[in-house]
């Protein structure tokens, strides 16, 4: 390992608090060659000295201060030795620690990995697993490591392959059963069950392991003895392990929300591919009763109220004029009955509509229609097929004058300059159809050349919501706030070509959509949307998302923030719902969020209709998480701070993430 490399491991380590303790009863011979390399990977080490009578005290007083020494006169096993080796290390502020024996079977070159496990694992015990297929091992230590493996199975339901190895890292502040470990060997096997009885995550990871011949091994291993006892140690574990174990097991599971936490698919996939949203039973809820309101109101009360009203009487101009001020009525009434939404109306400029103009819309949900309409009852609407031949409300439609575009503009000018003389605004959707991603797609020229033929202002209309709202290819709400937005009244210009027309109304629509953006899309804009991401994929990683979101709240200020910045970094970035919000809001800044633990980054990767803003990355070793100077910002989440500090471009923020 080069110098870099070995000061990043360090780094890493101090960062992450985690020591390696070496405990050694009479391993003269290679205890010092095992410090030597251990000292390669770790500055942080702990040497418990067992009572050895042999010269080990002074191999170890020849290392000075590169260690640090815990000993005591007379030999009381390794269960004390590691028992004494861990007080000193919490002693010392540290959170992890890395076991390896001093008889020089263990290779200290697998620290690294240990470490690795440790950053991707928070909170795990780290079990070493040595492949033992092709050692020269004697069969009284084989069938002690099957004979140990298969109580462990017994009193934990779990399996572990090699549950008598002493490479090991502990989480400190996870240990249990400290005050009665017994004193020799068994005691790494109580440790492994009182850990997974309390629910501590356990994992296997493959390390190198050496066995030198026979004549040179020193062994402390006394068959009968020790079997015998740990016989005994297992015959109680085994009744603990029904009375205390089990219930301990299933209230862990409970807390721990280990239960329920698998992804519940037929909610959040779709013809095999994950939904941006997720169809949660809110959704359901408002959808139904959305569509069945719509449906009522359609086809049980205006379809059949048209077709009497224009049976009955002779057709005036006095009798269109009330259908369309109903229809205006009906349609305000059904807007504000979008469940979950809010629709805004803005008029900056007081239009009234009193002159007909070509009305120009961005196209964003199947909603538009409503919204429009509730507007104005002067509004005459140009459609598409579906919408002028539809069931439900084809027959609105026709009895309001609608156009279908489908006819050709010349087939249907003559009716629509009748309309405009009758004092009726003409809707155009200049898009056409409606982007997935509510982005505002090349204008057609249609509702210019009419503006041109016809000799009508066009005024800009902004719509901004209803695809987020109802996004295109669903069916079902989410919740959101709608915004339409009427912009002042404009003259086409003669001497520009059509499509030169469409494309500066394009321009102007969207850099309003822009600025309507800016100030709507906050964080609690975009938090129900990020919450419908994460539902459906386990209790843990919901009730996870659902804190994050409740208490980002508090750092709402931090988070709107950051539009006008080109490079965040966010560390701890966890399973990616705090990252996630500040990129939808902030869309054109580039946020990168690292996360050592992997469970939490694959959590976060796996989120569906990630923004092309956001990117999140893996980062074990504090050197691939870049340079604070990179980044116009830098966010540390989880910090140990009781409220926001900032240094410079970083703001410790405490929100676990």
């Amino acid at each position: 390992m080069s110098c870099p490399e070995r000061n990043d491991l360090i780094e890493t380590m101090r960062s992450h608090r985690i020591c390696v303790i070496i405990p050694t009863y009479n391993n003269a011979g290679t205890v010092g060659d095992v410090i030597r390399r251990v000292l390669e990977y770790s500055s942080d080490v702990i040497v418990v000295n067992d009572g050895s009578t042999d010269n080990t005290s002074e191999i170890l007083e020849s290392f000075g201060d590169y260690i640090t020494v815990v000993g005591y006169p007379a030999n009381a096993g390794k269960g004390i030795a590691l028992k004494r080796g861990f007080c000193k290390a919490i002693g010392m502020g540290y959170e992890y620690a890395i076991t390896i024996d001093s008889d020089g079977q263990h290779y200290p070159e697998d620290i690294p990995s240990f470490v690795k496990g440790i950053v991707e694992n928070p909170g795990s015990l780290i079990v070493g697993e040595r492949d033992l297929s092709n050692v020269d091992i004697n069969g009284k230590s084989s069938f002690a490591n099957k004979f140990s493996n298969f109580w462990f199975y017994v009193q934990t339901g779990r399996n572990l392959k090699d549950t008598q190895t002493g490479f090991r890292a502990y989480p400190l502040k996870k240990l249990h059963g400290l005050s009665i470990l017994t004193s020799r060997y068994e005691a790494e096997l109580e440790l492994l069950v009182f850990a997974s009885w309390h629910g501590v995550r356990i994992l296997s990871i493959p390390i190198r392991v050496y066995y030198p011949p026979q004549s040179e091994r020193v062994s402390h291993f006394k068959p009968a003895l020790d079997f015998t006892r740990i016989s005994i140690l297992n015959t109680i574990l085994c009744v603990v392990a029904i009375v205390y174990g089990l219930p301990l097991r299933i209230r862990n599971s409970l807390s721990q929300r280990r239960i329920f936490n698998k992804e519940v698919k037929a909610f959040t996939y779709r013809k095999g591919k994950r939904l941006d949203a997720a169809i949660t039973l809110g959704r359901i809820i408002r959808s139904i009763f959305g569509f069945s309101f719509f449906g009522f109101w359609a086809t049980g009360v205006l379809t059949p109220f048209a077709i009497i009203y224009f049976s009955i009487g002779r057709d005036s101009e006095r009798k269109r004029t009330r259908f369309h001020k109903m229809l205006k009525s009906a349609t305000r009434v059904l807007v504000k009955a979008y469940p979950g939404a809010k629709t805004i109306y803005e008029n900056p400029g007081n239009e009234t509509f009193d002159t007909p103009a070509i009305v120009i819309c961005n196209h964003q949900s199947h909603l538009d229609l409503p919204v429009l309409m509730s507007v104005s009852h002067k509004f005459i609407f140009l459609t598409n097929d579906w919408v002028w031949n539809s069931r439900i409300f084809g027959k609105i439609v026709h009895n309001a004058e609608f156009m279908p575009v489908s006819q050709g503009m010349e087939k249907i000018l003559p009716q629509l300059r009748n309309l405009r003389d009758r004092g009726y605004s003409i809707v155009v959707f200049p898009e056409g159809t409606r982007s997935a991603d509510c982005s505002i797609m090349r204008f057609h020229q249609g509702a210019f050349m009419l503006a041109k033929e016809l000799d009508m202002d066009i005024v800009p209309m902004t719509l901004h919501g209803a695809g987020h709202y109802l996004p295109k290819k669903s069916f079902c709400f989410r919740k959101g706030r709608i915004t339409l937005r009427t912009l002042g009244r404009h003259a086409i210009d003669p001497a520009l070509p059509l499509r030169a027309n469409a494309s500066n109304f394009r321009k102007l629509i969207r850099r309003e959509y822009d600025m309507m953006a800016q100030s709507i899309e906050t964080a609690s804009y975009f938090r129900s949307l990020v919450l419908y991401k994460y539902a459906w994929r386990g209790w843990d990683t919901v009730a996870r998302c659902r804190k994050i979101l409740r208490k980002s709240r508090a750092f709402d200020d931090i988070i709107n923030s950051g539009k006008d910045l080109r490079k965040v970094r966010i560390l701890n970035s966890g399973i990616g719902v705090f990252p996630l919000l500040y990129a939808l809001v902030n869309e054109k800044t580039e946020v990168y969020a690292f996360e050592s633990d992997i469970r939490d980054f694959n959590t976060a990767a796996g989120t569906a209709g990630i923004p092309e803003n956001l990117h999140y990355s893996h980062a074990v070793w504090n050197s691939e998480t870049g340079n604070a100077e990179d980044f116009d910002l830098t966010i540390v989440l989880g910090s140990s701070v009781k409220d926001i500090d900032r240094d410079g471009n970083i703001i410790h923020i405490p929100l676990k993430s």
